[in-house]
């Protein structure tokens, strides 16, 4: 009987594969659905990365203009009401806040330092939204996967067990391919989970840190447009 079980078991394919292939199409369709969202989390944290690197380098290169020295009504003329880099859209939105706060006589509106920090507010939730698109999927990629995995887990062993009922075997050779089927989803939903978790962290510690420079920024730009009010 243990000869018989052993050749049994060695003619099985204990790959993931096949293993994918055996399973019922309940724990199927739970495998698909995990390793799309694998790939959904990657494409992200792939697309955040490059996001990130550029958004940093835009604003080191924008600073080192800002602070150049150079007349910020020049600076403005030369990126545009429209700039393509996300400090300088921050930059632009006071800017143009400030233009259009002076009078033909060349005097001021009354308010004109709240519209400017509200219109820099503006810029800078606008593009803290960008930043963070996507980090949500992460964070319900993470969460819910290992349950998505449970739950094919579950279902494959149901069945393993109906299987065992009917044949009336107990065998290894039996009851181990419909576990191994059953926790294979349960891989596979660690597997997505698990850098889904570590990546979301990383990348909302990263988008925190970029929107708090931006928020530095437009302190500080404030500031010098109220000392130009002042004046």
């Amino acid at each position: 009987m243990e000869t018989e079980a052993l050749s049994i078991a060695q003619e099985i394919d204990f790959s993931m594969w096949g293993l994918f292939m055996r399973s019922t199409l309940m724990v199927k369709m739970v495998m698909v659905m995990l390793i799309l969202a694998s790939f959904w989390s990657w494409s992200i944290i792939v697309q955040k990365y490059v996001s990130f690197g550029g958004a940093r380098r835009e604003a080191r290169r924008f600073d080192q203009a800002f602070w150049s020295g150079e007349p910020l009504d020049e600076l403005f003329d030369e990126i545009g009401v429209e700039p393509s880099g996300r400090s300088q859209k921050i930059f632009a939105a006071g800017m143009l806040e400030w233009r259009r706060s002076h009078r033909e006589d060349g005097g001021l509106i009354a308010g004109a330092q709240a519209r400017f920090d509200r219109s820099m507010d503006v810029a800078i939730a606008r593009e803290a939204e960008d930043l963070q698109r996507g980090l949500p999927v992460l964070a319900t990629v993470g969460s819910t996967a290992p349950f998505v995995g449970l739950f094919g887990t579950v279902w494959g062993i149901m069945n393993a067990f109906i299987e065992i009922a009917e044949q009336q075997n107990t065998n290894l050779a039996v009851v181990a391919p419909g576990i191994a089927e059953a926790l294979l989803a349960t891989g596979l939903g660690l597997l997505a989970a698990i850098p889904a978790v570590i990546f979301y962290n990383k990348l909302s510690a990263d988008s925190d840190r970029i929107i708090s420079g931006y928020e530095a920024f437009a302190d500080e730009f404030s500031t010098i447009l109220s000392r130009q009010l002042d004046a």
